[in-house]
């Protein structure tokens, strides 16, 4: 069972910048796929990234260039740099860890952003 983590999440004015951290108990994340998703009031939860166990990332179209998913290594937590925040971006951010040999999936708890305008 891998549970996982969420921290760094806040009130934040437009503009600003926050950094979410994924950690994972007892486990390290070599053979994950680590997501980073979130969930607006009234909407579904979307896709924001990922980082795949190879180390290349991807991005929704909606963040590309603002946010930035990294990690130091497979045993340190996964990073979700959040820079030039809108508005837009308030949300339940929710941390995902897929296991690469057979697909299965853990969310976290999430973690809240705020963004004022």
């Amino acid at each position: 069972q891998v549970q996982l983590v969420e921290s760094g999440g806040g009130l934040v004015q437009a503009g600003g910048s926050l950094r979410l951290s994924c950690a994972a108990s007892g486990r390290t994340f070599s053979n994950y796929d680590m997501g980073w998703y979130r969930q607006a009031p009234g909407k579904e939860r979307e896709f924001v990234g990922r980082y795949w166990s190879g180390g290349s990332t991807s991005y929704a179209g909606s963040v590309k260039g603002r946010f930035t998913i990294s990690r130091d290594n497979a045993k340190n937590p996964v990073y979700l740099q959040m820079n030039s925040l809108k508005p837009e971006d308030t949300a339940i951010y929710y941390c995902n860890a897929r296991l690469v040999s057979t697909g299965h999936t853990y969310w976290g708890q999430g973690t809240q952003v705020t963004v004022s305008s």
